[in-house]
């Protein structure tokens, strides 16, 4: 047992008050609190005792009793501030922390958090956070790439770039490819819908009902799209295509077809196709390889992907078809082409940057 401390010598006009604050509803918890335990203790009531009945650990006890021994009730009154160390920003704490993020790993991860990277350095994480900031870092996030070793490289972007950025005169440029697979999925159960606090809900099970190809050329003047869905994707289903974009764009005017290096888009079906001499005016332009990025359809391909095709739910592949060939409907009533700006020595300069950081010489 601990030793009963003497009852503390407390004057009527200190009780009082100490009685007022304690009741006063304005009065912060912790000097309430204090209140109580000085009035506890001039009753001569133990420690261990006021420390049950305030909620406060005995040591906060005794020491309150002390400070109220060597100042009264002023000592109550003034809120103890900490004494806490200030973290300060040096250059080279500063460069440790760009050095540690930008050199290294953690050992159980792939990249640092601020947490995570605060430990490791026995720094504040508001310290971390401000330089990543600074410098615009963000370890969190990962961006994909290709890079073409196509040996016309530059050829072939310069020949496409010129086509945005200064198409010919009495000339159609289209970007032309084909989205494939496209599954015609239901859903095992009806969706749930959107309501207020709640997203529309559904299933992540779902019924394959049969797969379509969207053939899509996208006229890069006016944003218009003429599109088509075949069953499968190989030479003679894009001739077919070919066929209906020769029926579709006036007869009177060149046609520039800007694709991508697939198999099907270089076919002997195709090749026959373009030797005929009525044909003339149909000039393909092939994309570097593994820059599909440079067809702006692939663009477009994404819109309905998101905007349709992603969330749809379809009984069959001809539902499918007419899900899409609505959605092509609508937005050719209203198109919107996209505004193609870099010029192809922005893109080669880029490119080239690239492959120094990657380490590639070509």
């Amino acid at each position: 047992m601990f030793p009963s401390a003497p009852a503390l010598a407390v004057d009527g006009a200190q009780k009082r008050e100490l009685e007022s604050l304690a009741r006063a509803g304005t009065t912060p918890q912790k000097l309430a609190r204090e209140c109580a335990v000085i009035l506890l203790a001039s009753q001569g009531i133990p420690n261990h005792a006021i420390a049950q009945q305030t909620g406060l650990s005995r040591p906060t006890v005794i020491a309150t009793r002390k400070r109220f021994l060597a100042r009264g009730l002023e000592a109550l009154r003034q809120r103890q501030k900490r004494k806490r160390r200030r973290s300060v920003l040096t250059p080279e704490v500063e460069q440790k922390i760009l050095d540690t993020t930008l050199k290294t790993r953690p050992a159980d991860g792939t990249h640092w958090s601020v947490r995570v990277l605060a430990h490791q350095l026995g720094i504040s994480r508001m310290m971390v956070q401000r330089v990543w900031q600074r410098y615009a870092i963000q370890p969190h996030r990962v961006e994909k790439f290709k890079i073409s070793n196509d040996p016309k490289f530059e050829e072939k972007v310069r020949d496409v770039v010129g086509l945005y950025l200064n198409p010919p005169d009495r000339a159609l440029v289209l970007c032309v490819d084909e989205k494939s697979q496209i599954q015609a999925l239901d859903r095992t159960a009806p969706l749930l819908p959107l309501r207020p606090g709640l997203p529309e809900r559904q299933t992540h099970d779902y019924t394959r009902h049969g797969t379509t190809t969207l053939f899509a050329a996208f006229n890069i003047l006016n944003g218009k799209v003429i599109g088509s869905c075949l069953p499968r994707h190989r030479g003679r289903e894009f001739v077919k295509f070919l066929n209906q974009l020769e029926k579709e764009v006036p007869p009177d005017l060149e046609v520039h077809l800007i694709l991508d290096n697939y198999s099907t888009h270089k076919s002997a079906e195709v090749e026959r196709w373009c030797k005929s001499k009525k044909r003339r005016r149909f000039h393909f332009h092939f994309t570097p390889t593994s820059s599909s990025w440079l067809n702006q359809v692939e663009r477009w391909f994404g819109l309905i992907t998101e905007r349709m095709i992603r969330r749809g739910t379809f009984r069959s592949v001809h539902e499918l078809e007419q899900a899409i060939y609505h959605w092509l409907s609508t937005w050719n009533d209203r198109p919107k082409p996209f505004v193609w700006t870099a010029t192809a020595d922005v893109i080669l300069e880029k490119v080239r940057r690239c492959k120094e950081l990657n380490g590639t010489a070509h």
